[in-house]
């Protein structure tokens, strides 16, 4: 995965709140996880405990939570920036993201609402409640914001045994962005209690932005970057596809199950299989229509 290099970025999407306090990493794993690795149950529990999802157009946004200056804006310029410092390759995918999505929801008479990304280290407070680096990457409805404690991209590969690389961190964002749409769609509301099982809402809701983190894959390098110049991801490789199909077998509830229960226990899944999360995420890739991820429909 490589960024255009004269691309400028824009650092105010990504908020980097690492080193401000929050509370140590405890031990274990959340069972249930993977990209957006905060459980589907404990999902919804944070989006109750936060007043729930909202469609209404109120969430935060942007500009009525910009903090202040951070040395992301100070390191973080370029799209050559963005090839060279992890830090500002979030930054980077987070911006193509946003391009896409504003884009997408145009194309077919809506707004998109810019998400801002939240960085974090340890522990955090959102609008959805507390919350520690355990759960994984997540994305808080009440508030509209992306969390991540970028450690999780080591555990990606070291406690859940992905190969990792660039693009299968770029789809974890993906992923959680995919959240964010279904807030602002109103896709949220169609899991109701139907919250475990391989067939569930809950699993679909996930699937569909595994779909949506496919889509985006497929629109990337074409999608005009800023100020309508060039598209601000250059090249996604096949290698990057299959590392991302990679990761997103090794975050499947079949294989957390096994690898740390010893056993598969499908009437919990909130997330789907990893059979499911490759299947859904090559449609969204392969197809490059939302139309397709519809995973509310039929058998996931």
């Amino acid at each position: 995965m490589r960024f255009d290099d004269d691309s400028q970025l824009d650092s105010s999407q990504v908020r980097d709140t690492r080193g401000r306090g929050g509370f140590p990493r405890r031990g274990g794993v959340a069972i249930g996880g993977g990209a957006g690795i905060l459980g589907v149950v404990v999902f919804i529990l944070l989006q109750l405990l936060g007043g729930g999802g909202t469609t209404s157009g109120a969430l935060p946004g942007i500009d009525q939570i910009q903090g202040e200056s951070t040395q992301l804006d100070e390191e973080c310029k370029t799209g050559a920036d963005a090839n060279t410092k992890e830090d500002c390759r979030v930054v980077a995918v987070v911006n193509s993201l946003q391009e896409f999505w504003t884009a997408e929801f145009q194309r077919r008479g809506a707004q998109y609402q810019l998400a801002p990304t939240t960085l974090f280290s340890g522990g955090v407070q959102t609008g959805c409640g507390t919350a520690s680096s355990d759960v994984g990457p997540f994305y808080c409805p009440r508030d509209g914001t992306v969390y991540i404690d970028l450690s999780f991209y080591r555990d990606l590969q070291t406690r859940f045994g992905a190969q990792g690389g660039p693009f299968a961190q770029a789809y974890v964002l993906a992923h959680e962005y995919g959240h964010h749409v279904q807030n602002l769609t109103g896709a949220m509301e169609r899991v109701g209690n139907s919250q475990s099982g391989p067939q569930s809402g809950a699993v679909r809701l996930e699937l569909q932005a595994d779909c949506y983190a496919g889509l985006w894959a497929n629109h990337a390098t074409t999608e005009p970057g800023p100020d309508g110049g060039d598209p601000l991801v250059e090249r996604i490789t096949e290698q990057d596809i299959a590392d991302g199909l990679d990761a997103a077998a090794a975050i499947g509830d079949d294989a957390i199950q096994q690898r740390f229960q010893g056993q598969v226990s499908p009437e919990t899944w909130t997330h789907g299989s990893s059979a499911q999360r490759q299947k859904w995420f090559t449609t969204g890739y392969r197809t490059g229509d939302p139309a397709q991820c519809n995973t509310f429909s039929g058998t996931v």
